[in-house]
């Protein structure tokens, strides 16, 4: 007969556990101490199971019966109910514990043991901080779009609409890290598209008149600052790489004698190995700057970075807030020229010299053609006409240097 309300209420305790049926394999037991608990009896391969269900009053009535429905309909699928309630529980444990910083921490160790830029990884790292007071502590699994976006709008609040943007951008690399190691099933970050405000674009400032870069070149032969700062200031101009590719490379990316930088594929932006011809000057100007800094693994060496006694203190490069500092310092204020508006200024009188293909250019510039097809038939360095380029470029900017004394 089946169980009511009324009847469950009235069941009382007795010396020796008793079982009542409510039928289809759902019984309650009723303990010596006054407990009612739940079971489902039910039989799988020949062998008689019990699930348990909770007790009542907490499970209702009602609630032990639905549940009874469901383990009959696992049976009938050939699932266990107990073996499928076990692994319920350790895949909750396990969401619980895959919170975002979990995740996000992996992956940043991926990261690292992939040999990705420590740049990159201390900006990333960094990115994971601003997220970390609003999602960090929640499991991946159960984060809302409305929670990340709360996480951007705090950014966005500050004015910072282009980390907001690039905030988005690894949060959802986190998510997408969080389905592939099946803690995830779906990434927020996509509902996002469009929720943010649009940074406004910002060109850095760059000197692009012959006369006026002429100026600038003379300015920096007369900086009286430390000697790495007026080095990496005139390597910037003549080999235009990226400030940071340059301010962190190593002595051993460099070949002096076959004048050869390689810069490798890990500090690279591009992820990719980038050669580049080195013209007399720039080995003039490194050979000198190796009685300095020879005896270190950075090139460009920064200063105040001496620890206590008996500590060892890593080294560090010059920053690029000491580049542009420099160039405040010159009487070039930050409208008029930055450290990576030496590349704009390359690229544009290279251009317009017309003695240089546009693609040997980009190919120094170690930019990346957008389109696929014409990428894939320009595998080809331009060696031969990027080494001849940087040796005519050198002498352009000693004519440069000298024209209107």
């Amino acid at each position: 007969m089946p169980l009511t309300d009324a009847a469950l209420r009235a069941l009382k305790p007795a010396q020796r556990a008793r079982r009542i049926a409510d039928g289809g394999g759902l019984f309650i037991e009723v303990s010596p101490s006054g407990g009612k608990l739940w079971r489902i009896a039910y039989r799988v391969e020949g062998r008689q199971k019990l699930l348990a269900l909770g007790s009542y009053p907490t499970v209702s009535l009602a609630d032990a019966r639905a549940e009874r429905e469901r383990a009959k309909k696992l049976l009938r699928d050939g699932i266990d109910p107990s073996a499928k309630k076990k692994l319920d529980k350790i895949t909750a444990a396990v969401s619980r514990a895959a919170t975002f910083s979990v995740i996000a921490a992996e992956l940043l160790d991926k990261k690292r043991r992939e040999g990705r830029a420590a740049q990159t990884l201390v900006k990333t790292q960094w990115l994971h901080d601003l997220a970390e007071p609003h999602i960090g502590s929640r499991p991946i699994a159960e984060i809302s779009a409305p929670e990340v976006l709360q996480a951007l709008r705090a950014v966005e609040a500050r004015g910072k609409h282009e980390t907001a943007r690039r905030l988005r951008s690894v949060i959802g690399e986190v998510f997408r890290y969080a389905i592939a190691t099946g803690r995830a099933s779906t990434d927020p970050t996509f509902a996002l598209r469009g929720a943010l405000t649009a940074p406004t674009v910002v060109h850095r400032a760059a000197i692009t008149t012959p006369k006026a870069f002429g100026g600038l070149l003379r300015a920096i032969d007369g900086f009286d600052g430390q000697p790495t700062t007026l080095a990496a200031l005139q390597l910037l101009a003549l080999l235009f790489p990226r400030p940071g590719e340059l301010r962190l490379a190593e002595w051993t990316e460099f070949d002096l004698d076959k004048a050869v930088w390689t810069i490798p594929a890990s500090r690279a932006k591009m992820r990719r190995e980038h050669r580049v011809p080195l013209p007399r000057q720039a080995v003039a100007i490194l050979r000198d700057l190796h009685r300095i800094t020879g005896r270190s693994k950075l090139v460009f060496l920064g200063y105040g970075t001496k620890g206590r006694a008996g500590q060892k203190v890593e080294p560090r490069s010059i920053s690029e807030n000491t580049l542009n500092g420099a160039l405040r310092r010159l009487g070039f204020a930050k409208d008029e020229m930055t450290s990576h508006g030496f590349r704009a200024a390359a690229s544009t009188l290279l251009n317009e010299s017309g003695r240089w293909s546009p693609d040997a250019i980009e190919r120094a510039l170690a930019h990346v053609e957008e389109n696929a097809v014409r990428r894939a038939y320009q595998r080809g360095e331009h060696w031969d006409e990027r080494a001849k380029m940087a040796e005519w470029w050198a002498d352009e900017l000693d004519r440069l240097r000298k024209a209107q004394q």
